[in-house]
Formats: C-alpha cells, structure tokens, sequence
C-alpha cells in the first residue's frame, strides 16, 4: 500500500508542477518565480491527493480510477466470481 501512495504522490507532485509551472511562465512570471510557485502548489496538491487517498484506502473505499481495485471475491473451488453491479 506504501507503494502506491508513493508513486501516487510522485506522479501527482509531477505532473501538477509542470502545468503550474508552465501557467506561470505563460503569464509571464521568470522561470525562477515559475519553478518556485509550481514547486510550492504542487506539494501542496500532490500531499491532499495522497492523504485523500489514504483515507478512502483505509476505510476500504476503492478507486477504479487509480488502479485501487478490491480483491476478486472467489467462490468454493478457488475461481473468481464477478459481483452483481447495482
């Protein structure tokens, strides 16, 4: 589960501080206001997004979006049995 949450908030804390950095530059803001402000928001983004998801993680509520699926239910003999959707 550590594993996720890691790779989780590397990839968000990436991702985020590209596009922040790239607005600001946009805008017209030096590269070093730029770096500074996306490197700030984007720790700030990226630490929600992971306790967020820690949180639903522990309260066992699943996100099929990050790839947080429950385990597959089995029936007697071993073999996967898919769940009724409601």
């Amino acid at each position: 589960m550590k594993a996720k949450l890691i790779r989780g908030f590397l990839v968000v804390l990436a991702g985020a501080f590209v596009v922040i950095a790239a607005a600001q530059l946009l805008k017209g803001n030096t590269l070093e206001y730029a770096a500074s402000e996306g490197l700030l928001w984007a720790v700030i983004s990226a630490t929600v997004f992971t306790v967020a998801r820690a949180y639903r993680l522990r309260k066992g509520q699943y996100c099929a979006v990050c790839g947080d699926l429950p385990p597959a239910a089995s029936d007697a003999s071993g073999q996967a049995v898919s769940s009724p959707r409601p």
